[in-house]
């Protein structure tokens, strides 16, 4: 099967599967937006997914991203940066992801603040809760979250767009998202345009879109088993 055919086919499943998760929940398949994760896969893959329809694409290594969203500079894409960042790589980031969803400390806002601004671009940041203990996810804990809200609502070229979360490993996905949607709506209640819940993955994004993910986050179910770009 030609590649292009594969990821057709993967794409027209997991859009199946948010629409079948959306109706159980009485949501409109509409609200839910698809992220493709293609870490570790070429930017060949990408520009085949934007020409099926893809617009949103997340990476968590700025090695890796900083490359290939250059080499997609021409596509008509949305960047997410999802993986744990270290504050001497805000900067890189900066320069090409329009989302940042992995914000957990006041220092690393302070970092993407600066550089957004010398930049001159505005960054959607999303708070990363932390949903389970010591399992090197990252992640704020729902205590830090109304401080860091405002912290990124008032800092310069920055916008709180909302929280994200990666379910707890060995664990029914449902409390954690449960949680995960009480806490969006507190970050609601004094921020109203943080309306991003981006949550769920391959495995349980059923879960998260029936607990009010608008986002889900996607890459082996959409881009099969992982490869090793060698660079």
């Amino acid at each position: 099967m030609h590649r292009k055919d594969e990821l057709a086919a993967n794409l027209a499943d997991v859009r199946g599967r948010i629409a079948v998760a959306c109706v159980a929940s009485g949501r409109d398949p509409g609200d839910v937006t698809l992220v493709a994760v293609t870490k570790n896969f070429p930017a060949a893959d990408v520009r085949l997914l934007a020409g099926l329809g893809v617009t949103e694409v997340a990476e968590n290594r700025d090695q890796e991203a900083g490359p290939k969203a250059a080499e997609c500079a021409d596509l008509p894409l949305t960047w997410h940066f999802v993986g744990q960042l270290q504050t001497n790589k805000a900067r890189s980031v900066a320069s090409y992801a329009a989302v940042v969803e992995s914000v957990d400390r006041s220092r690393l806002v302070r970092a993407l603040s600066q550089a957004a601004v010398a930049a001159g671009r505005e960054l959607s940041c999303l708070i990363q809760v932390g949903l389970g203990e010591g399992q090197g996810r990252g992640g704020a804990s729902p205590a830090e979250v109304p401080a860091l809200a405002t912290a990124i609502a008032a800092a310069p070229a920055l916008e709180l767009g909302g929280i994200m979360a990666v379910a707890p490993l060995g664990a029914d996905p449902g409390p954690a998202f449960t949680r995960l949607a009480a806490i969006a709506a507190t970050v609601r209640a004094e921020h109203p345009g943080a309306v991003i819940l981006s949550a769920g993955m391959s495995g349980d994004l059923e879960q998260a879109i029936a607990c009010g993910a608008t986002h889900v986050r996607v890459g082996t179910a959409l881009l099969g088993g992982r490869l090793t770009i060698v660079r």
